[in-house]
């Protein structure tokens, strides 16, 4: 039999099921399952509007501090001003002459861009953007960094609306790209930080205090008390329940497809038409949301669908069920993670993290770490990151950026993120370098050497200003020993601890890479996506 043929049978059988189930009625009929949404209620998607921006964008203007002499003194007349202000409230008391330090060629005015999440948390991080002012001698940022810079929402700056983030950090500039090096522009990798928690609101349509009271209800009962609050006639706020932070357009999507009426023949009904639009239709994505949406009560019939023969069906019913304090659609969640030919590997071990036990998930990721596709590996690795499971070690780095290795892998793979908390990860740590390298930077000023035969390796960094001063540290040859000896921070006469040449986290992950593509590491490297702003 064609597979094109055991698809048409099974759909058969599956509709032969629903109206075993519902009872078949003739065209159109109740017993079908096809009842139109008009039938089936009001949702509150129907009677008001979410106000869910896809994302607040925030800009403001800032000085980067650090340079070598690669800054400038322009600043126009209104910054500048702005600028004497901020710093003389942030350092009250000090002896400091804001336009002394503004006009060094040690800093630079630099304008800030970032987009906070739809909804955000207070002090919840994210990435922002800096870049030299347009018509200013600055030529770099490398090296610097961002002092503490106000935050608005963008286009209201000199404007007196509220601060709703600050940003502050190390300029990270991407030297792992083909792209030609910008070093006007650069990033502060979850450098910004929100201000305040920005929840979204419910706008009722037709608004009166019964109305309003009723939806409120509803979204207490399904979701949990206190997940709406009436602000007013016409105003519901919103709180994003814990179990979907990080998950907010799902909320924003069940709140929506929620029914505002429920009695056991409404709830009946909307389960049949839903499991059998999930089964059939096109949109399978609106009816498992409409699904999830109804709570339980879908778990009834549901489990129809973990025997069809289409994955997607396969899939979304066992999510929504998983979502629904039902482990039964475990098993099948974890065949398609496992499944090598499956399109929905990653969103199965999501789904398996976001709703099945601790233990389960972590089983499960753990073996995806020894598949052969590296993306899988990476997957796996983020839902571990997410459970902070004991299979990964992390330490910080110069307190510049976390180390995290993993033993358990297929491959030796090096990922390096390029958004978001900087991090380097090791698979299938220790990583050894071989014995003959000689690796340095694109500007001369660090050398990882290890000539034939030298039992470690040396690390060296020249001073940027004099070449004859140079900084000279032995490291074994596991990458990760190499790595904390480079970025480490230096050490005065009388302080202890382990001692490193403070190299930056940008000029890290380009030695690595060198490393590996020239084989004195035998790695696989892979950079994350860059920040994703304007």
């Amino acid at each position: 039999m064609t597979v094109v043929n055991q698809k048409m049978v099974s759909t058969a059988v599956l509709l032969l099921v629903f109206c075993l189930v519902a009872g078949c009625g003739g065209p159109g009929g109740e017993g079908t399952g096809l009842a139109p949404a008009s039938d089936l209620g009001p949702t509150i998607g129907s009677l008001a509007d979410f106000v869910t921006p896809a994302s607040i964008g925030v800009e403001g203007y800032g000085l980067v501090g650090g340079l070598r002499g690669t800054g400038s003194a322009e600043c126009p007349t209104q910054i500048r001003a702005y600028l004497v202000r901020y710093i003389l409230t942030q350092l009250p008391g000090e002896k400091i002459d804001p336009d002394k330090l503004i006009s060094s060629l040690n800093t630079a005015v630099v304008r800030v861009d970032g987009v906070m999440p739809t909804v955000t948390w207070k002090n919840q991080h994210f990435d922002v953007r800096i870049s030299a002012l347009p018509g200013t001698q600055t030529t770099s940022l490398e090296h610097g960094w961002l002092y503490r810079a106000e935050l608005k929402a963008t286009g209201t700056f000199g404007v007196a609306t509220r601060i709703v983030a600050n940003a502050e950090g190390a300029v990270f500039i991407d030297k792992t790209g083909a792209a030609a090096l910008d070093e006007r522009t650069g990033y502060v990798l979850a450098g910004g930080e929100a201000a305040d928690e920005y929840r979204m609101n419910l706008e009722v349509r037709n608004p009166n205090y019964e109305r309003t009271s009723r939806i409120r209800n509803r979204l207490n009962e399904r979701f949990g008390y206190d997940t709406a609050r009436a602000a007013s006639p016409s105003r519901i706020e919103l709180t994003v329940p814990a179990r979907y932070r990080g998950r907010e357009q799902r909320f924003v999507a069940m709140a929506s497809a929620t029914y505002l009426d429920q009695t056991p023949e409404l709830i009946n009904r909307r389960v049949m038409a839903f499991v059998r639009q999930l089964a059939v239709s096109p949109d399978k994505d609106a009816a498992e949301i409409a699904l999830e949406a109804i709570g339980k009560h879908s778990l009834r019939k549901l489990p129809v669908l973990l025997s069809s023969s289409d994955e997607e069906v396969r899939f979304r019913a066992a999510r929504c069920m998983l979502n629904l304090g039902s482990e039964r659609g475990l098993q099948t969640l974890r065949e398609i993670a496992m499944d090598r030919g499956s399109a929905y590997r990653l969103q199965a071990l999501e789904a398996i993290t976001a709703g099945a036990g601790r233990n389960h998930a972590a089983a499960i990721a753990r073996r995806l770490l020894l598949d052969e596709d590296v993306d899988v590996q990476l997957g796996a690795y983020e839902q571990l990151r997410r459970l902070d499971d004991m299979v990964l070690t992390r330490v910080t780095v110069g307190r510049r950026f976390f180390l995290e290795q993993i033993a358990q892998s297929r491959d030796k793979v090096i990922f390096a993120a390029r958004s978001g908390r900087p991090r380097i990860v090791l698979f299938g740590a220790p990583i050894l370098c071989r014995d003959e390298i000689f690796v340095q930077s694109a500007d001369g000023e660090i050398i990882i050497n290890a000539p034939a035969g030298q039992r470690y390796v040396s690390v060296i960094r020249r001073h940027p200003k004099r070449p004859d001063a140079v900084v000279q540290l032995k490291s074994s040859f596991d990458l990760a020993d190499i790595i904390r000896t480079l970025c480490a921070e230096p050490l005065g006469n009388a302080e202890e601890g382990p001692r490193g040449l403070g190299v930056s986290y940008a000029d890290v992950i380009a030695l690595v890479k060198q490393m590996c593509d020239k084989g004195a590491v035998r790695a696989r490297f892979r950079a994350g996506p860059l920040p994703k702003i304007g």
